[in-house]
């Protein structure tokens, strides 16, 4: 890698011909050259059946404007969970999981990104947002307007009524390791946040390391009670588990920066994402860039395919738990790569 910009280095945007040229997006489809599994097809029955208990489920809680309904169809809740949880032991877990997606969206659209949300005095937002999930505890006083807080606001009752509603599913320790998995995607937002303020480009590594904390982890380390049973909080907590576990949230984070690319750099051509970093930091075009996050992905994707083998011949459970994480990566890649209301390819591919 050459040498990257000094902390506090303005953000330079790429030339008018990289915007342009990623702009004029080309097509949905697999990206060339990415690293993946096929995944298990998605059944249009649970797909059908999802879709329709989640808008019921947001509708009666009120927790987006009606306009927005397009949006919900268009990003297709019900077949992302089909697909991501092939392994899913009912249609109920499939709801549970998909009203905890449906929130974390709408928490980081109002809050973080282009639905009113905003870097600016992010933290006070969020902190409020973690307590919809980690509740307040204190004088009878406090805690009632707690609750009528928590109620008051479309984005804090949908993440209060999803963890609600995947608790009456999931263990006490499944919980908890949601609302911490929750907590480290709010500091990755916080990060993020503070670097567009500041209009600071990270290093590749640094920005990679702000991604661990910003990414899908809260859907990823729930596939166990999604799929209906418990990866012991002993056998969780393990090293080798963790770094399975961060990888496959790595790399799937990692297709979400380039599938989402070109809709990104058309709202804001400034916007971070990994092409842009390793654009700015080796001085390069957006499609070189694009090739080199390529590489990057397909490393951390070998990475967790070779350990994630090793590990599964250890345990029957943690091949059970190591199978969900794989199924999770392939089924978000197939929804990412076939989501043309969402995503389109640059041209250059």
């Amino acid at each position: 890698m050459s040498a990257s910009p000094l902390p506090g280095t303005s953000f330079a945007p790429p030339g008018p011909h990289d915007i342009a040229g990623t702009v004029r997006a080309r097509r949905g489809g697999a990206i060339p050259g990415l690293r993946y599994r096929p995944a298990v097809p998605a059944d249009p029955a649970k797909v059908a059946e999802t879709d329709r208990r989640l808008e019921a489920w947001a509708r009666r809680l009120d927790v987006f404007p009606e306009a927005w309904f397009g949006d919900f169809a268009g990003f297709q809740f019900g077949r992302a969970v089909v697909l991501q949880h092939p392994g899913a032991a009912d249609v109920e877990r499939l709801t549970a999981v998909g009203k905890l997606l449906l929130a974390e969206n709408i928490v980081d659209d109002c809050y973080c990104e282009d639905r009113g949300g905003s870097p600016r005095s992010l933290g006070g937002r969020l902190i409020m947002a973690q307590s919809a999930i980690d509740p307040y505890h204190g004088t009878p006083e406090a805690e009632e307007q707690w609750r009528h807080g928590m109620q008051a606001d479309g984005p804090l009752r949908s993440y209060h009524w999803a963890v609600k509603d995947y608790a009456t599913l999931a263990t006490p320790s499944q919980t908890d390791r949601l609302v911490h998995d929750i907590a480290r995607l709010h500091l990755g937002y916080l990060a993020e946040a503070a670097w567009t303020e500041t209009r600071h480009v990270p290093r590749v590594w640094e920005y990679l390391v702000m991604r661990q904390f910003n990414n899908f982890r809260p859907c990823l380390s729930i596939v166990d009670a999604v799929d209906g049973y418990e990866l012991p909080e002993a056998v969780y907590a393990r090293p080798e588990i963790q770094r399975i576990t961060a990888l496959a949230c790595n790399a799937t984070t990692i297709v979400n920066d380039l599938y989402s690319f070109t809709k990104e750099l058309a709202n804001d051509p400034t916007h971070l994402n990994l092409p842009q970093v390793v654009a700015a930091n080796e001085r390069c075009g957006l499609k070189a860039a694009s090739l080199k996050s390529v590489d990057i992905h397909n490393q951390i994707m070998a990475s967790f395919e070779g350990e994630s083998a090793l590990l599964s011949a250890t345990s029957p459970l943690v091949e059970r738990y190591a199978e969900g994480l794989a199924a999770w990566v392939s089924g978000n890649h197939e929804w990412h790569a076939t989501n043309t209301h969402r995503y389109h390819l640059p041209n250059y591919w």
